[in-house]
């Protein structure tokens, strides 16, 4: 008998609450389906309204709670709104999205992965027909670099003010993240060979390889943790002589992306560059309400990866319905699949809701909806 899966649900603020429970009822319709062995527990906090209530984000001991789960599905984090309420509860972003950064820190979520792939139905914003291709997965460190909040401020709110904020990074999470990298450009590779859809990549010697990494930094302006990525790039590249390799400086791949994101491949950049060029990869596959994203630690089971959409919390429309639940489903699937490592079935069950999403937007992608029709058509297709 299966071992029981467990998932923590943290909706969070805005709109989270509104696009979780569509995720929830699939999960829902897949556990009866497949009786799959497959629990879940609902948590008011980290939010807004929790703050609110007792003076902090979420509990002393929340990541001990959340310690004894296989996964964390988040729905999103910020001012939950409405804007136009003057008396709402408003806390700055370092308050209120600390906790995201204090899980990915505290599981060692080391890798950020979003991918970023232009579906049929989904909106296209690039006028070329080449965009048509996108298909990208980007890479992000995700345990340091510039998000280690390591400085301070000094004299502050004085006119001799002076902020200091560094960035700190290790040879150890340079290799790793790398690594990973190359091992996801193979396995992409090879995926596509199975579903007929091989892509070419040159190297620089001429030859041709069905895949690609493409390094991100700064290296002409930050130039020591630049290099050191440079360094550890170029002799990991020599273990993976069937990847194409190539790089980029960060201002350069941000103007690539819009001119010719059909030439990526799987993308790996620091924390704080793979945090802006996931935001544009998305815009570039449909939209913040189809990106799916996640938090992952490949090298440690006992941890829990957490799994939130690309898009933040919405409180424009948040508690009006109206919300895309597309892009959480999208990643509840990747969840599914990333806890089917070791479980088939769970597995097959992210496969299932994710070609169920997929058809849903190229058949209905263009129609406005509300978030519960959604997610009646979604749950409709998983028991069809």
């Amino acid at each position: 008998m299966a071992q029981t899966t467990r998932i923590a649900v943290t909706p969070g603020d805005g709109i989270g609450p509104e696009v979780v429970a569509e995720a929830v009822r699939c999960l829902e319709t897949l556990r009866a389906k497949h009786e799959l062995a497959l629990e879940w527990t609902r948590f008011p906090w980290p939010s807004h309204a929790w703050h609110e209530e007792h003076g902090e984000s979420w509990p002393a001991d929340a990541l001990e709670q959340l310690g004894h789960y296989d996964a964390i599905l988040l729905g999103a984090l910020g001012d939950p709104g409405p804007i136009h309420d003057t008396n709402r509860y408003l806390l700055t972003d370092s308050v209120s999205l600390a906790p995201l950064l204090d899980m990915r820190k505290g599981f060692d979520q080391w890798v950020c992965e979003r991918p970023a792939r232009l579906l049929p139905g989904a909106r296209q914003y690039l006028k070329d027909d080449r965009a048509k291709d996108i298909d990208m997965l980007v890479i992000r460190e995700n345990s340091e670099g510039e998000y280690v909040s390591q400085g301070g401020r000094l004299r502050q709110g004085t006119p001799d003010e002076v902020a200091t904020q560094m960035e700190v990074f290790t040879r150890r999470a340079t290799e790793r993240i790398i690594r990973y990298g190359f091992d996801q450009a193979r396995k992409r590779a090879e995926e596509r060979k199975q579903q007929g859809r091989t892509r070419t990549f040159s190297t620089l010697d001429g030859r041709s390889c069905e895949s690609q990494v493409c390094l991100i930094t700064k290296r002409n302006a930050l130039r020591h943790w630049g290099d050191m990525y440079t360094d550890v790039f170029a002799e990991l590249s020599e273990e993976y002589p069937d990847v194409a390799t190539h790089h980029e400086l960060v201002d350069a791949a941000c103007m690539k992306f819009v001119q010719c994101p059909w030439a990526f491949d799987v993308v790996v950049a620091s924390n704080l560059q793979g945090d802006i060029l996931t935001d544009l990869a998305a815009v570039l596959s449909g939209g913040m309400g189809v990106a799916p994203s996640c938090n992952l630690n490949p090298t440690d089971p006992g941890k829990p990866s957490m799994f939130e959409p690309t898009h933040g919390s919405a409180p424009d429309i948040a508690g009006q319905g109206i919300a895309d639940p597309t892009a959480m489903l999208f990643t509840t699937a990747r969840m599914l699949d990333w806890l089917g490592r070791n479980e088939p079935m769970l597995a097959q069950a992210g496969k299932e809701l994710f070609d169920a999403v997929a058809a849903d937007l190229a058949e209905k992608g263009n129609e406005q909806r509300s978030t519960r029709e959604i997610g009646d058509a979604i749950c409709k297709r998983l028991t069809a």
